[in-house]
């Protein structure tokens, strides 16, 4: 429904049409992060766009045609999942015609202090954070660091820092403890989620401002609705006080 679409009434839920992104990117592109995680049903449907640049939105007869352009990644081995009958074949070779191999983020670590930069920018936008700049001994730590999950083990970490630093600098201490915590992580077990850092985050700056709701709102740079939204969705409910 996503990639194709779906017409009204096509499933529980789909109480109108509605475009996916391949009709709504036209002659643009559409980049398709982890296309390994594409589930084989949809696989077959996605080969037959880019062969025939045509789909059905779900539950719908009329075939739609679309120009765009298909960019796909992953870092997983397709080609091993071939062999497992977990990706299609004729798939992998349709993606395959044009590939660059992108090196892992420990091969080009002065690369980190931009990214840095680049996802703190994002990550205050999209949380309300307000985080300045970072430590340069912070910086050297995340230079000095792996990363085996690469940029995004990175932004997972300045994501979890951002929530938990008590200024508008993220300090070497911050991410000295973060880096700390991934590295004793057991394999195959994930440290202590966004969720739950964004929910004592929140937890902490309404009882810092009172249970006050406008100053909690100002603190965090979030609005009403969305701090209620949050609360609702963290399961915060102050005893004998509503939003």
């Amino acid at each position: 429904s996503e990639l194709f679409g779906h017409e009204r009434g096509a499933f529980t839920g789909a109480i109108s049409t509605k475009k996916g992104k391949f009709e709504l990117a036209g002659e643009g592109t559409i980049f398709l992060d982890e296309v390994s995680e594409i589930p084989l049903e949809l696989q077959a449907k996605l080969l037959r766009f880019l062969q025939e640049k045509e789909f059905h939105r779900v539950g719908g007869e009329e075939t739609l045609k679309s120009n765009a352009r298909v960019i796909a990644a992953t870092n997983r081995d397709l080609w091993q999942m071939v062999k497992e009958g977990r990706f299609r074949e004729d798939l992998y070779y349709r993606l395959s015609v044009a590939t660059i191999k992108v090196p892992p983020l420990r091969e080009r670590t002065s690369d980190i202090p931009l990214l840095v930069e680049y996802l703190l920018q994002k990550i205050n936008r999209e949380l309300g954070t307000k985080v300045k700049r970072v430590e340069e001994g912070a910086i050297r730590r995340m230079v000095a660091y792996p990363w085996p999950g690469n940029v995004r083990e990175l932004e997972n970490v300045l994501t979890k820092a951002a929530l938990v630093t008590q200024g508008d600098v993220i300090l070497e201490e911050d991410i000295a403890s973060l880096l700390s915590a991934q590295e004793e992580t057991p394999k195959g077990s994930v440290s202590m989620s966004l969720e739950e850092v964004e929910r004592e985050h929140i937890l902490k700056v309404l009882q810092y401002a009172g249970w006050h709701y406008g100053k909690t709102c100002k603190l965090l740079g979030i609005s009403r609705p969305t701090l209620r939204q949050k609360m609702k969705k963290y399961g915060i409910s102050p005893p004998g006080r509503r939003l």
